[in-house]
């Protein structure tokens, strides 16, 4: 079947009011532009159905959870984005249809998901958005500051260095909370918006994901005592065996 007339159908169902979680008309021509297909794993014809994707630790979300997100995120043209948790990078995409792939940037912790990001961006046409491997909560600072900023994880509190990096005037959107989660917009340090329930992974620090470098205090404090009890038991400090005896 032609993707195009399946990407009509997606969106379409999106803007039905049975679902009615697209709304915006930018947003609207963005997601019928965009091809998902290049940012989801398995067949092109699956991309289109409303349904999350497990790919390589992270979740590719459904087409109706990045609607709720893009709408609460309000994108206007020339904005300046950051998206924290690029992913795949298909929210990155539509928000660079909106705004100009030029105006965005995007970071994730995974250098595995950083390198599909930047190609499948490229091969969608949006190669000229940034994507970096960053930590979520330190944000982008050389980049700030933002006029919108997206957290694809959630937290209970926004991050203090995203609230930094944030334009006055500017739109930060987070799914809040752990296991009784909201997407909550926030302005001028403030709660704007309280929107929909939602479920999201935690937005993560280095040593929590695949691959990544170890800071997560706990976890390398643990190992480093599982190190020095090995040490202590090596060469001349274990304990002295007398074979002569063991012989008898």
């Amino acid at each position: 079947m032609d993707l195009a007339v399946l990407r009509d159908d997606m969106v379409e169902g999106l803007a039905h009011p049975a679902k009615g979680v697209l709304e915006s008309e930018a947003l609207t021509i963005a997601m019928r532009t965009v091809p998902r297909h290049r940012f989801t794993p398995g067949e092109p014809e699956a991309a289109y159905q409303d349904r999350a994707f497990d790919h390589r630790g992270t979740t590719v979300l459904a087409p109706r959870t990045a609607a709720l997100l893009l709408e609460a995120l309000d994108p206007r043209p020339g904005d300046d984005v950051l998206i924290v948790g690029a992913g795949v990078g298909y929210t990155t995409a539509v928000v660079a249809e909106v705004v100009g792939a030029e105006h965005v940037s995007a970071i994730d912790l995974s250098r595995p998901l950083v390198l599909e990001a930047r190609s499948n961006l490229a091969k969608a046409g949006y190669g000229e958005a940034f994507v970096d491997r960053r930590d979520g909560a330190d944000g982008l600072p050389e980049y700030a500051p933002f006029d919108r900023i997206l957290v694809e994880a959630a937290a209970v509190d926004p991050p203090r260095a995203l609230q930094r990096q944030l334009a006055d005037g500017g739109r930060l959107v987070l799914p809040q909370g752990l296991q009784d989660q909201h997407l909550v917009a926030f302005e001028d340090g403030a709660v704007a918006d309280r929107l929909d329930p939602v479920r999201f992974k935690p937005l993560l620090v280095d040593g929590e994901q695949p691959g990544g470098l170890e800071r997560n205090r706990t976890a390398r404090e643990d190992r480093e005592r599982a190190e020095r009890a090995f040490e202590r038991r090596r060469g001349w400090e274990q304990d002295w065996i007398d074979w002569d005896r063991q012989s008898l």
